[in-house]
Formats: structure tokens, sequence, C-alpha cells
């Protein structure tokens, strides 16, 4: 499941996201989401998320 839906995504779910600074590379941190940060429902980058150790970065995939 990608991460460009809000809906699909939840506070405690596991993630792999994108950090802005390895944007363009397939490179993915995997972590559990503390908050969501994009206010609209879809974004063709995927959802703005917090992960509980702090990072902040794009969902790519749901675990």
């Amino acid at each position: 499941m990608n991460g460009t839906k809000r809906a699909n995504i939840k506070p405690g779910i596991h993630v792999a996201i994108t950090l802005k600074k390895d944007q363009g590379t397939d490179r993915l941190l995997d972590g559990v989401v503390k908050d969501i940060l994009t206010s609209s429902p879809n974004h063709h980058r995927g959802i703005k998320v917090r992960l509980v150790t702090g990072e902040v970065g794009r969902v790519q995939i749901i675990k």
C-alpha cells in the first residue's frame, strides 16, 4: 500500500518514509508514525509524517 492517501495512515502504524535530504534516492527509513503533518486528503509525493523517533518525511510504503 502506498502512502499518498491520508485516510490510510494512522498514528502507531509502521511505515517507510523518505527524508527530505534523501528525496530522489531509493533510501527509506522505517519507523512508527507519531503525527500526521499533511492536512490534505492526498499528496502525490506521499503524506508527510513525524515518526516517534522525531524524523519527518513522506510516507512511501505502509507496512
